[in-house]
């Protein structure tokens, strides 16, 4: 196997920097299900598919950063 960065996978970090007060039912479980609780919370999730689902739906409420 080869070892370098290529083969790694990559992470992001999903800050919440909205409340959710006020938004649909859907939104609020989605930034749930994301691990989002307050304000400022960060969570790191693998970069998948699935994941960039979840954060397109709620961009409005959080920060995402690319981890190597």
């Amino acid at each position: 196997m080869i070892c370098g960065a290529d083969n790694m996978a990559k992470k992001l970090r999903v800050i919440l920097v909205r409340s959710t007060i006020g938004q649909k039912p859907e939104k609020k479980a989605t930034v749930r299900s994301l691990g989002l609780k307050k304000i400022n919370s960060c969570v790191e999730h693998d970069d998948n598919p699935s994941v960039r689902g979840m954060i397109h739906s709620v961009e409005h409420l959080v920060k995402v950063e690319e981890i190597d």
